[in-house]
Formats: structure tokens, C-alpha cells, sequence
């Protein structure tokens, strides 16, 4: 069970390091849904995402022995990055696995906070190697997502979403391996239940719905979307549930509704996202989702790393 409590502990463990991104208004879509539209913006948080707070709490409510042996990890970079910066700062290896396809600023950027990069196949071939290095090096798994301290330490988005826009009637999520969006749910259910939670995954990875309609956690047979932080082939035993219980809907988006919300952002709300970040967005511009019909809607952007190629290669 991860409660309320747990989210609390976790933004009283992280909170004298980082500190609360702000709120950003949306003016364009404000106007074109006649209500407050605000971006909750993740992308300036300490190594660019929201990864940093749950990868702190993880790091900081470690016990030594987990420390000792050296920290593993799979990531497609965000939580590369947040992870090792927390371990820098504890003076802790880390050793990270990445797909091949990952993006060059997330790999140089985890490697110069100190961590070991190894680059292999897909999202799916590096977790068989970080399984393999766990056995032969003794290595402590830091799950990206399927991780109860991590999903506290996520889910401290939430509780300043809350603070920040009290009259918040619904949240966009994008979701990945659905870490952030299972911790933002136990804050908004405990504290506002009446609140909408709606998921918004890219097509081409869309994991979590893949999972609602087994009724458990499937792994896909590829991924293939341009969001790449969003990329995660399978969901969690722990953000599974949570998702069930706390989340109101599902949506998708494809990779020209992205790269569209990508422009959006960075003409509109002057804000540098990288394509994962974007998906909230892209939901609102297609205008299919179902709101409240009253209320400020806040979406959440999860991150900003990206290189100068990677975004002209998209635009």
C-alpha cells in the first residue's frame, strides 16, 4: 500500500533540496476552452524532470546495505539523470542501462554526473542485461517506476498541484511505466476525490491501456513512438493497481499530435519540452477528452531534455 503518508514523508525527505516547479499558464488553450489551463512544469525541476524527487526519496530512504552494493538501473534517460544525481551526491556507483536509441543529451548528462552508461538493444534487451548485472554484481535495482519509494517521491507533483491550483477540477498525466501518475492518484484521491485523473500515453507505447484490457501488467511486443520517455514496454506490479483504483481515464495520443503540442509549447508557453512532455498538451488540442465541465484543468510536463538534433530531426 502507498498512502498519503508515504507521499507526505517523501516531500519532507526531498523538500530541503528540491524545491516546487511552478505553475505556467496556457493562454492559447485557456482561451479555446474557456477555462484555466495550467502546464505544471516538471522541466524545471533538478536534472530536467520530474525523475529527481523520486529518485532522492529512493537514494535518501535507502539502508546502507542497499547503498553498498552499487545501484542498477534501466532508464531511457530521465530516470538515468535524476538517479545519478541523487547517487552523486550520496557518493554511490550507479550503473544504468539504456536502449540504443536513447537520447545522446540524456546519455552524456548521466554519464557526467558519474554513472556507468551501457548502451544495449532496446527497452526490452537492456532489462535482460540489468537483470544479468544484478546477479553477477550484486547491484541494488532502482525500478523507474514499479518502486513504492519511488512512486512517494513522484507523487509529491501532486500535493503541489493541489496547493497551487485549488480549484483544479481535472489533471493530465502522460504516462510511461505510470510511476508519476500512481502517486499524483493517492494524493488526489485521499485529498480530493471529486477530481478528475485522466492518463494520456502515446499510441505507439501505450502500456497502461495494454494492461487495462488484460487485467494485469503485459509487455508489449515493441514500442515505437517518438516520446521515448514514455517508451516503457510493460507496466508495474505496484502502478498497475494504483492506476485501476485512481485513475479516471485513458487516452492516446500519436506522434503528429506530439510533435504539434511540441510546437505549441515552445511558441505559446515559451516552455522547451521534450516529446514525452508533451502528450497532456496534445490531448487538450485534440479536444476529445471528457472534463469537468467547470474547474482549472493542469497538465502535467513531465521534462526538457532534449538536444538542439533531436528536435530538428522531429520538427
Amino acid at each position: 500500500m502507498i498512502t498519503l503518508e508515504n507521499i507526505q514523508n517523501a516531500r519532507d525527505t526531498i523538500s530541503d533540496t528540491l524545491e516546487a516547479t511552478p505553475l505556467v499558464a496556457d493562454h492559447v488553450l485557456s482561451e479555446r476552452l474557456g477555462r484555466r489551463v495550467w502546464l505544471k512544469g516538471e522541466l524545471f525541476q533538478r536534472t530536467g524532470s520530474f525523475k529527481a524527487r523520486g529518485a532522492l526519496n529512493w537514494v535518501r530512504t535507502a539502508s546502507h546495505e542497499e547503498l553498498a552494493r552499487g545501484l542498477g538501473a534501466v532508464s531511457a534517460g530521465n530516470h538515468a539523470l535524476g538517479l545519478a544525481w541523487a547517487a552523486r551526491d550520496a557518493g554511490v556507483e550507479v550503473t544504468i542501462v539504456m536502449p540504443e536509441n536513447a537520447s545522446p543529451v540524456k546519455i552524456e548528462g548521466s554519464r557526467a554526473l558519474g554513472a556507468e552508461v551501457i548502451l544495449h538493444g532496446d527497452i526490452n534487451d537492456a532489462w535482460v542485461l540489468m537483470h544479468r548485472l544484478v546477479e553477477e554484481r550484486g547491484l541494488t535495482l532502482v525500478h523507474p517506476y514499479d518502486n513504492p519509494r519511488i512512486i512517494a517521491g513522484q507523487g509529491t507533483v501532486g500535493l503541489e498541484i493541489l496547493e497551487q491550483a485549488p480549484d483544479t477540477s481535472a489533471i493530465l498525466c502522460p504516462i510511461g511505466g505510470g510511476g508519476l501518475i500512481s502517486g499524483i492518484g493517492v494524493a488526489v484521491r485521499t485529498l480530493r476525490p471529486e477530481l478528475c485523473l485522466l492518463g494520456v500515453e502515446p499510441i505507439g507505447a501505450a502500456s497502461m491501456a495494454h494492461a487495462w484490457t488484460h487485467n494485469g501488467p503485459q509487455q508489449l511486443d515493441k514500442v515505437d513512438t517518438c516520446a521515448k520517455s514514455l517508451a516503457a514496454a510493460i507496466v508495474g506490479e505496484h502502478t498497475y493497481p494504483l492506476c485501476r483504483q485512481h485513475v479516471d481515464a485513458l487516452t492516446s495520443v500519436d506522434d503528429d499530435a506530439i510533435v504539434d503540442a511540441m510546437r505549441h509549447l515552445m511558441l505559446n508557453a515559451k516552455l522547451f519540452v521534450e516529446p514525452g512532455a508533451a502528450v497532456g498538451a496534445a490531448e487538450l488540442l485534440k479536444g476529445t477528452s471528457e472534463l469537468p465541465p467547470q474547474g482549472d484543468v493542469v497538465v502535467v510536463v513531465t521534462g526538457g531534455n532534449m538536444g538542439w538534433d533531436e528536435l530538428a530531426e522531429l520538427l
